[in-house]
């Protein structure tokens, strides 16, 4: 599989982003290995871009070691900078999960109510309101109500 080529512009976007990541793969005195190859192409599938740290002093070594990942992997070499090598590879799409029609599940709700008197500490109690539950105005719980809607537009739908 060819590496996938950038352009300047997006080399340089890439490299932006790059900047605050911290090493997550560290190459050490054996090189490139099988069990590194499988670290970085884990590493490219969770987070797309990643930093390589390498041990190695030479320059000619780290270079075509970026280049070996890139191919083996598929992914873009970004930047070669010092003992740190930048990669990176679109993200895959997500397996969705079983039910994309969920509907969300309960919440915690402050509710705040303050004294009458301006010297005490309002109250504060957390309640959990579930997904057919609203918070009125003064604070209470109510079911939502299934909305009527008119026997003309029903005939319309239909």
């Amino acid at each position: 599989m060819p590496a996938i080529e950038l352009t300047p512009a997006a080399r340089k976007e890439k490299r932006g982003e790059a900047h605050h990541l911290d090493p997550v793969v560290m190459i050490g005195a054996d090189g490139l290995t099988p069990a590194i190859v499988k670290e970085t192409d884990a590493a490219l599938k969770a987070h797309g871009l990643i930093k390589v740290r390498m041990f190695s002093d030479d320059r000619t070594t780290r270079e075509a070691t970026l280049a070996q990942l890139a191919d083996s992997l598929n992914a873009a070499p970004v930047q070669h900078i010092g003992k740190l090598l930048v990669l990176w590879r679109p993200l895959p799409p997500k397996a969705s999960g079983e039910k994309d029609d969920r509907k969300p599940g309960p919440r915690t709700v402050k509710l705040v109510s303050f004294s009458k008197s301006g010297t005490h500490r309002p109250t504060v109690k957390k309640v959990k309101v579930f997904g057919n539950e609203r918070v009125t105005a003064g604070g209470q719980i109510k079911r939502a109500k299934a909305r009527a809607t008119s026997v003309k537009k029903k005939a319309q739908q239909d």
